[in-house]
């Protein structure tokens, strides 16, 4: 596989050193050895200690990060009554109710990045499972996304705020900004999705909790950082 890759990813390979790379050294490795023209995402993995299949050991959760991830997300909101004005007064790009739902389904409208729903709506939104369940766009009320606050949950996505959840195999892969963001801001997003990670741990999840963390940006090599630097 490593043969495939371009000069530059092979070049940025061989300037890995044999350990664990702290925060701060790892973002200026990134933005100092960029390996494509375009402005790449930078992103976290953590292996957790955990067994997803089991509910009780399942990670999952919101955080805010400070700088936002270089794009405004186009928010849909599906209410009805007095939660459709708030929802437009808190800046969300589409407002609806049933007709939403209906354009979803009939025309497999996706031109969204998140969606809320009020509780009473979800009769409707549900049919939408097979769509957005995929997609992780369906709205749950775990990570705030089913509320009767629709102008506060708006807010908050705008804000910068992200989902973790972790997968099958006990990963989790959360972005945290862009190459181009200054490295106190990237070191900051992350520390911030770091945090959250570990304060979501699950009272049954037994032994080490957090395996390993890396960085990477979305054409680079990925470095491993000093987990017990960010999990103290």
């Amino acid at each position: 596989m490593a043969g495939k890759r371009g000069k530059k990813y092979r070049a940025a390979s061989e300037k890995l050193e044999e350990r664990s790379y702290t925060l701060t050294e790892a973002i200026p490795f990134l933005k100092e050895n960029k390996v494509s023209r375009f402005d790449e995402t930078v992103e976290v993995h953590m292996s957790l200690g955990v067994d997803p299949k089991h509910a009780d050991q399942m990670v999952r959760g919101t955080v805010i990060l400070p700088h936002g991830l270089g794009k405004t997300k186009r928010v849909l909101v599906i209410a009805s009554g007095e939660r459709l004005k708030e929802a437009e007064d808190a800046g969300a790009d589409f407002v609806g109710g049933e007709d939403m739902v209906k354009k979803i389904r009939e025309e497999n409208w996706l031109d969204f990045d998140a969606v809320v729903a009020t509780p009473d709506m979800m009769r409707f939104v549900g049919q939408l499972g097979k769509v957005l369940g995929p997609r992780g766009l369906m709205p749950n009320p775990k990570i705030g996304t089913v509320t009767l606050d629709v102008a506060g949950a708006v807010t908050e996505i705008k804000a910068g705020k992200v989902e973790f959840r972790v997968d099958k195999g006990g990963v989790i892969h959360v972005p945290v900004g862009k190459l181009s963001f200054d490295e106190g801001k990237l070191n900051e997003n992350a520390t911030a999705l770091i945090e959250a990670v570990v304060k979501a741990k699950p009272s049954a999840a037994k032994g080490t909790y957090v395996n390993s963390v890396t960085l990477c940006s979305t054409m680079s090599p990925s470095l491993d950082l000093n987990v017990s630097e960010l999990t103290h």
